[in-house]
């Protein structure tokens, strides 16, 4: 486990996982692979909770209807921002289900609509299709059509991992093409900004920290994103303009330094950002919250932390 500081729960959780017999994800089918994750999600992370509002939206796109769900934590409410999130799983893997009880836990501790997106997936739909659909998706949000039921004033853009990509990948997109309403924060959690592996963190934490460089290939042969294209590898492109965001990473997951490099590109670009570690947590840990339960701990304080970004942004607005 070399010289890096792991968290009692995460060293716990690892040595589980690492134990387990079995093909590992990149010697899978996709959908093999969706099933593991499911599986993992239904012991690993914690339940939906109570929420007021879980609501199947089916939002047009260029490729046909985008599933979506609705996450509120009240029956009725006025005109507010909204949250849009992508989830992760390397545009081959991750669903709704997987995702819901932290889409709750965000709709809960922010006391706002949560909308999370169900985009096409690869191999069968491969690069850029992940991103047109969260594209389109946020911009039907933006415009508070009537099937949304929301007066959607401003936007809250964010994902982990794949997702934290397709963050970037559409604020930018919003940036410079805005639709109805701003992206007013936006929150990318351990992002894939890049397809270069010559990165420090890539070395460490190549095997045995959940996140491996084979599953990551794998996810990559898979999407085929294009490094010349901003969706592909967003790093690369200018982040002048963007609108104040929170950028988690995690200290033992191989993207760490990319997720690091992508906060220094956006201080360089004089974006408003803010930097959150979670020290001795591996990639994926948001919705691992009941195999690590300190898990909890950085979802609480990233959230706490979205808030009073937020709170800025709308004070000054």
């Amino acid at each position: 486990m070399s010289n890096h500081f792991v968290r009692p729960d995460v060293q716990a959780f690892l040595d589980f996982l690492n134990a387990q017999p079995g093909p590992k994800m990149h010697e899978l089918s996709a959908t093999e692979a969706r099933g593991m994750m499911v599986a993992m999600g239904s012991v690993a992370e914690e339940e939906l909770g109570e929420i007021a509002v879980v609501r199947d939206l089916s939002i047009p796109g260029p490729a046909g209807a985008i599933p979506a769900r609705l996450y509120d934590n009240r029956e009725g409410r006025g005109a507010g921002p909204v949250m849009v999130f992508y989830h992760g799983g390397g545009f081959v893997i991750g669903d709704l289900d997987v995702y819901g009880p932290y889409c709750a836990e965000v709709s809960r501790q922010l006391d706002m609509p949560v909308v999370s997106i169900d985009y096409r997936l690869a191999p069968e739909h491969r690069f850029p299709a992940a991103a047109v659909d969260c594209e389109a998706a946020t911009r039907w949000i933006a415009g508070s059509p009537a099937e949304l039921g929301l007066q959607v004033t401003g936007l809250i853009t964010s994902g982990d991992s794949a997702g934290g990509n397709l963050t970037i990948a559409t604020t930018m997109a919003l940036r410079d093409n805005p639709a109805a309403v701003p992206v007013l924060v936006q929150h990318p959690i351990y992002p894939v900004v890049t397809d270069s592996d010559d990165w420090q963190s890539m070395r460490d934490f190549a095997d045995g920290f959940l996140l491996t460089a084979d599953s990551m290939a794998y996810f990559h042969a898979a999407y085929q994103a294009d490094a010349n294209d901003y969706r592909g590898a967003p790093i690369r492109f200018s982040q002048e303009g963007m609108p104040p965001s929170l950028v988690t990473t995690a200290s033992l997951d191989p993207l760490r330094d990319q997720g690091l490099a992508y906060v220094e590109s956006l201080k360089a670009a004089g974006v408003h950002v803010q930097h959150r570690s979670a020290d001795g947590n591996v990639h994926g840990h948001i919705t691992l919250r009941k195999a690590i339960p300190s898990s909890k701990e950085d979802v609480a304080g990233n959230l706490a932390a979205l808030k009073a970004m937020l709170a800025e942004v709308m004070e000054n607005a």
